[in-house]
């Protein structure tokens, strides 16, 4: 039987083989990022930091704008977690979090720690290090940064998406980790218009 500490690490590295090449921003060490935020706010609100850890780590296994085959994936993932002595309501939980988290469902997660991975998720999605990752994102997809027709641009994202999270934070402390982000993103756009034109 693996330690919890044994089980977290043989996720990382199940993680980094996965993620290792990516260049779209959802790249090893944003699972990283949302894994340690995830750890932090779970110990903050006295959730299980361990199922939040593991969750946050594998938050992005399956998503079909990353993979071919997420079906697949997912199962992959999941035949992985029961070779490191995960239990079956674990998995299952995994699970649930992962698949009630992104913005395009419009879900709020109903346990503590959905909520709190999908925190940790969309604080790496603003700020300076979201700034980044949209264009991180925007390249690896074609997409314009911005023009006279902005609605598939990389700027246009900030508008439809970004600017938003900060107001569907479920947590009061990512609530307050949010706002300085959020402030960033305004004095970048700000500036960036001001450059633009």
């Amino acid at each position: 039987m693996m330690k919890k500490d044994e089980q977290l690490n043989a996720i990382q590295q199940y993680v980094k083989g996965l993620f290792r090449m990516d260049v779209t921003g959802h790249d090893f060490y944003h699972m990283k990022r949302v894994a340690n935020t995830a750890k932090f706010l779970a110990e903050y609100e006295n959730a299980d930091s361990f199922l939040c850890e593991a969750a946050a780590w594998l938050h992005d296994v399956g998503d079909h704008k990353l993979f071919q085959q997420p079906n697949q994936v997912r199962e992959e993932m999941n035949l992985f977690l029961k070779t490191i002595s995960m239990s079956d309501k674990e998995v299952e939980t995994i699970n649930a979090i992962i698949q009630n988290i992104s913005f395009s469902k419009g879900n709020i997660p109903e346990t503590l720690e959905g909520r709190i991975v999908q925190d940790a998720d969309r604080l790496d999605a603003i700020g300076a290090v979201g700034i980044a990752r949209t264009f991180a994102y925007g390249g690896a997809n074609s997409q314009f940064i911005y023009n006279e027709n902005p609605q598939k641009t990389s700027i246009q994202h900030f508008y439809d998406k970004l600017l938003h999270l900060k107001d569907k934070m479920n947590t009061e402390k990512a609530k307050q980790m949010a706002t300085d982000r959020h402030q960033f993103m305004e004095q970048f756009l700000d500036q960036f218009h001001k450059e633009w034109s």
